[in-house]
């Protein structure tokens, strides 16, 4: 087996050198529109600069994070005694598969636990964000963003102040 494919079967997916886990495939930024990111599938993704500051979605999704799902699945993603960690979970989770378990909600029961996430479709609050949700976990299952508040960020963009305002039902 070479090594690439021993890299693949040990959890992460290899692009030049650098192992990523990923349900949603590399992560790499290869388009920008309107100061969102986008992987090469077209997945909204994180940038992050080399000084360490961070795309405007990725702090949003920090933000939103910590408002709508810290209390179930702990502080940065890490997971509680109560809800998974969703770092863990974006190594193997697909965008699409995320998008289905929040909007829908998920039961998981058997003999040792009984866990159920709610569904949050009709929750704007959740929904009318849920893609800096998602770039923000997806940098932080990456280890491309560590734990705690995003010390630099990118201003908010027009188009971002814009979808809110449509989509929360401001303006």
């Amino acid at each position: 087996m070479t090594g690439a494919a021993l890299s693949i079967l040990a959890g992460g997916l290899v692009f030049g050198g650098v192992a990523f886990a990923d349900g949603s495939g590399n992560p790499a930024a290869v388009k920008e529109q309107d100061g969102k990111f986008f992987d090469a599938q077209g997945t909204p993704t994180f940038k992050i600069q080399p000084d360490g500051t961070v795309d405007w979605y990725t702090y949003s999704g920090f933000v939103r994070y910590n408002s709508e799902c810290l209390r179930c699945h702990g502080p940065d993603g890490a997971g509680s005694s109560y809800a998974p960690a969703l770092v863990d979970s974006l190594k193997t989770l697909s965008y699409g598969d995320f998008l289905g378990i929040v909007a829908g909600g998920k039961k998981a029961v058997n003999t040792a636990q009984d866990l159920v996430m709610p569904a949050f479709g009709t929750d704007k609050n959740v929904m009318c964000v849920i893609d800096d949700i998602f770039v923000y976990l997806r940098a932080r299952s990456n280890g491309a963003v560590g734990r705690g508040r995003p010390e630099k960020h990118q201003d908010k963009p027009a188009a971002a102040k814009k979808w809110e305002d449509s989509c929360f039902g401001a303006g």
